[in-house]
């Protein structure tokens, strides 16, 4: 059974900073797509970052140059560094798995609170 677990999610002053993890269990990590997604209650949910096996990234317009995805193979792990929050981002930030770079997700985790706000 694949289970993604996310964490490090909380509050954070704009300007700042924070870094997400998601540990994946259940699956062959390595050979999968992993990313993160985000969604704010009342809109669709946005692809804010992915990594390929390869290590290929791809970000959403909004978070290119702030945002870091990075994948730890041997820990099974991916992360999200954040930087120069902005009140835009608060979301609930989803991690995700996909055959592929290009798939739709197959397995999503719980879900971490990311809020920006002085």
């Amino acid at each position: 059974q694949v289970q993604l677990v996310e964490s490090g999610g909380g509050l954070a002053q704009p300007g700042g900073s924070l870094r997400l993890a998601c540990a994946a269990s259940g699956t062959t990590f390595s050979s999968k797509t992993m990313g993160w997604y985000r969604q704010v209650p009342g809109k669709e949910r946005e692809l804010v970052a992915r990594i390929g096996s390869y290590g290929y990234t791809d970000y959403a317009d909004s978070v290119k140059g702030r945002f870091t995805i990075s994948r730890d193979n041997a820990k099974n792990m991916v992360y999200l560094q954040m930087n120069s929050l902005k009140p835009d981002d608060t979301a609930v930030y989803f991690c995700y798995t996909a055959r592929s770079i290009s798939s739709s997700a197959d397995y999503w985790g719980q879900g971490t609170q990311v809020t920006v706000s002085s």
